[in-house]
């Protein structure tokens, strides 16, 4: 009962039954002195040294503070030491230790553990407690090693045996979680294949995660003696996980054969932990009362793990079954329904529990089977793609898209097509390109979203222009004019309408974006408005049922006629931000009236900002230019202090502003979300009483917890990562420096704007710096130009041997001038990675 409590609060915890509290984390950053401190205390700790701060090193933090949690219950301390702050010998000054974790344990070192096999929390927790527990969890390969632990534990312990995929995985963490609890009681052994799989009867290419008990103790009761020298086994028959093995476990503990003297309509269903398990009752005479319980022990091996088997005694006078039955069964279900059988073999019994298991295996069995022949070439390097795009289109290479939702373009349709519909979306793409396949399904889930909410005005199209390159090159045809340009770039998105030229789609390659701005797209731009309740409509009412909770901006022209010399410069602009923003024109008397109310002199154009009220706007003069115009009106739409996200962060780039960036934590409670939210005021407060000044930077925030790929840039700008909330300064126009606002000093409106002064007048250091872009390839074989440059073929002209000598000798030379740019390039580099040599460097996104 003891186990069984410690195992239930442990499942409990690891189910989330113990609430986190606000703002708390069980990673600790030590010091050098805490370090040594806990070190010497004996205290059991895993430790990450941090260096410098990639992407990769960001993601294993994140994972290593998931972790801490969970390692706390067992006695581990989980933490990392700043080497950029605190120095601790051997660990901060070998930088071949950047991608190691330690697990320390009596004041020593235990274990390294590389990043590659630390990646996750599962992969942390597993590997963290099978280093610790090598003594409790066995690891065999061969069958003779598994019978050598066998008759070593006959009579002694029962033996928990575990096939798992691979180390580091949900399944790993699974039974190392349990072999913690139950080290003790059972001998626990742990294999990842070979032939020892043959004597459990598995395929040794099996993918399955799987358990077994091996009963190794000697029973008493109505277990059979155990006359072979392997232990009997019991597989585990639900997928692995803590629970299961939890309830498995307890299941192996349950009584052989029961003993009851009531009628199965009377015997109360089985309590826990055994509640989801079946119950299986044989009738026993006291004529046959020793066949009847050999029957029922041999049943009851055949059930184990499947089903609790009771005997029950007809001599008692409370059984009332009819003596036509023999057998009967209840299922764990809301009924609890006792359906009773007359068996003439035990196989009927099991049919009834394994064959539907049975079936669940030969699907899994075949799916294997289909991913064997594949698995050899995704482990090889040529498996292995250059960006995450490229990877997900590989990964789903077998998956077939539907393409009935949308319509094939070719040279012959095309100007058919487009002439049919008022709105033609045409996707350009190539077969061979990843990021194009990757995005025509999202342009197919566009397409069936838009035909599922009976959008019949929007004709979805799309040209493969591998095959039509005719028609994506804009060769015009014999009687029509191409509609567009080249399209020099894949995937290309143009919103055709007949007799007009075509509009780019410039947004996130993603199906939401790219259905609001389709949905946007149909209205006209500019709508002509000529009543005061169009005007009302136009601000207040939602473009489409499909586009419920989304706010746009709206624009509005006011002109005092249709023939004034701004109305085609407005129009002009209106179409340049069709699928963006909502555009209207006023005109006449309704002109008048909206101008006289909002005291606006004609021309003028009046812009409600998504963020703002429809009954604030902001005037903007109508320019001279469509050009000036937009620019006007983007300045108007500019939230005083935007949340940056990765979806408009290009857009805010283009400003060519220095960012004055606020980064805030994900909140945990309402008092989080207020402190939050006072922080953007403050900050739009620097905004305000910075005037002038502040019109060179961009006041913006991210909100970690909604853009999460903001902790690697915070961690890249900085080496580490800082306590926030952070305020930094970057891309600054004279160069690639990047100022953090000193950490742990509150933010306020009056101390930011010391701090930008002191950095406009160079006397503020700064804490890190823009690298230059690079995007190297991620293997040496896709280095195509370094081939071609290597490996150049030679004139097929027949040398003498004097010119051959004399080619080799240029070819030393040059190969010798190589090898001193390659060094050069090596030392450069590797002085630009010290840490004291140059301020931290960051690749942008």
């Amino acid at each position: 009962m003891m186990w069984m409590c410690i195992a239930a609060f442990l499942l409990w915890t690891r189910s989330g039954g113990c609430t986190e509290k606000a703002n708390t984390s069980d990673l600790l950053e030590y010091t050098a002195a805490d370090f040594y401190e806990k070190l010497h205390s004996g205290k059991m700790m895993f430790v990450y040294f941090e260096h410098k701060v990639s992407p990769t090193i960001s993601l294993f933090l994140v994972e290593l503070e998931k972790s801490a949690e969970v390692l706390k219950d067992y006695g581990v301390l989980v933490g990392k030491v700043n080497c950029n702050k605190e120095l601790v010998h051997t660990y901060c000054t070998d930088e071949r230790l950047l991608h190691t974790a330690f697990l320390f344990r009596g004041g020593k070192e235990f274990l390294g553990l590389d990043l590659d096999t630390v990646f996750d929390v599962n992969s942390i927790v597993s590997e963290v407690l099978f280093a610790i527990l090598r003594e409790e969890v066995k690891y065999v390969h061969t069958d003779a090693d598994l019978l050598a632990m066998e008759k070593a534990a006959r009579g002694q312990k029962d033996i928990v045996l575990g096939h798992v995929r691979s180390l580091g995985t949900q399944e790993h963490r699974s039974m190392m979680e349990t072999a913690y609890v139950y080290g003790s009681k059972y001998q626990f052994i742990l294999i990842t294949g070979g032939p020892v799989l043959k004597h459990l009867g598995v395929n040794e290419s099996s993918h399955l995660s799987q358990v077994w008990f091996l009963h190794c103790t000697v029973h008493s009761g109505f277990m059979t003696p155990m006359t072979s020298e392997r232990c009997p086994l019991t597989r585990m028959r639900k997928p692995l996980s803590i629970l299961s093995l939890h309830s498995f476990l307890q299941l192996m503990e349950a009584p052989l054969v029961s003993e009851v003297y009531d009628d199965p309509s009377m015997v109360p269903p089985p309590q826990f932990p055994y509640q989801q398990t079946p119950q299986v009752f044989l009738f026993s005479r006291p004529a046959t009362e020793h066949l009847d319980l050999d029957t029922a022990t041999t049943l009851a091996w055949r059930l184990r793990g499947i089903a609790l088997l009771l005997l029950v005694q007809r001599q008692s006078p409370a059984v009332k079954t009819p003596d036509e039955y023999n057998a009967a069964y209840r299922l764990p279900e809301k009924s609890l329904e006792v359906k009773y059988m007359t068996l003439h073999n035990l196989d009927e019994v099991l049919e009834i529990f394994t064959n539907q298991e049975k079936e669940g295996e030969e699907e899994e069995d075949e799916e294997e089977d289909e991913d064997e022949g594949l698995e050899d070439e995704e482990d090889s390097d040529f498996g292995k793609l250059d960006d995450e795009i490229a990877a997900s289109v590989y990964e789903n290479r077998g998956n077939l898209l539907d393409m009935d939702s949308i319509t094939q373009l070719t040279s012959d349709n095309f100007h058919t097509t487009v002439a049919q519909s008022s709105l033609t979306v045409a996707l350009f793409y190539l077969r061979w390109d990843a990021v194009s396949m990757a995005f025509l399904s999202s342009f197919i889930e566009v397409a069936e979203r838009l035909a599922d909410s009976e959008v019949d005005d929007v004709q979805m199209s799309a040209i493969d222009c591998g095959e039509w390159t005719d028609l994506c090159a804009a060769q015009p045809g014999s009687s029509l004019p191409a509609l567009f340009q080249p399209i020099t770039a894949f995937p290309s998105i143009l919103l055709l309408r007949p007799k007009v030229s075509a509009q780019h789609y410039r947004g996130m390659l993603g199906s939401e974006a790219l259905h609001r701005f389709i949905m946007l797209s149909r209205p006209a731009s500019p709508a002509w408005l000529s009543t005061q309740d169009e005007v009302i409509l136009f601000l207040q009412e939602v473009p489409h049922p499909e586009l419920a909770g989304y706010k746009p901006d709206r624009v509005l022209g006011l002109f005092k006629t249709k023939t004034h010399a701004g109305v085609p410069v407005f129009t002009e602009a209106a179409k340049s931000m069709r699928g963006e923003v909502l555009t209207g024109l006023l005109t006449d008397g309704l002109a008048d009236k909206w101008a006289t109310d909002h005291t606006v002199d004609f021309p003028t154009v009046l812009v409600f900002p998504s963020w703002g009220s429809h009954t604030h706007p902001s005037a903007v003069p109508v320019s001279s230019s469509a050009e000036e115009l937009l620019a006007h009106v983007n300045t108007a739409l500019l939230h005083p202090m935007p949340e940056l996200t990765v979806e408009n962060l290009p857009s805010f780039l283009s400003l060519s502003k220095a960012l004055l960036l606020l980064f805030v934590g994900e909140e945990e409670d309402e008092i989080g979300r207020r402190q939050n939210q006072a922080l953007v005021e403050e900050m739009r407060r620097v905004v305000e009483l910075g005037e002038g000044k502040m019109e060179r930077y961009l006041a913006c925030w991210i909100h970690l917890g909604r853009t999460p790929a903001g902790m690697s840039v915070l961690g890249s700008y900085l080496g580490s990562m800082p306590p926030l909330p952070a305020l930094v300064l970057t891309h600054l126009p004279s160069g690639g420096e990047i100022y953090q606002y000193p950490p742990n000093t509150p933010i306020v409106a009056s101390s930011v704007l010391q701090w930008l002064q002191r950095i406009e007048g160079g006397t503020e250091s700064p804490a890190g710096m823009l690298a230059k872009d690079s995007w190297p390839p991620a293997v040496k074989f896709y280095d195509f130009l370094k081939i071609m440059d290597t490996q150049e073929p030679g004139s097929t002209k027949q040398q003498t041997p004097k010119e051959e000598e004399e080619e080799e000798g240029d070819e030393e030379e040059v190969n010798a001038e190589e090898d001193l740019v390659v060094a050069e390039a090596t030392d450069s580099s590797s002085s630009s990675a010290a840490p004291d040599a140059n301020p931290n460097t960051h690749s942008e996104l």
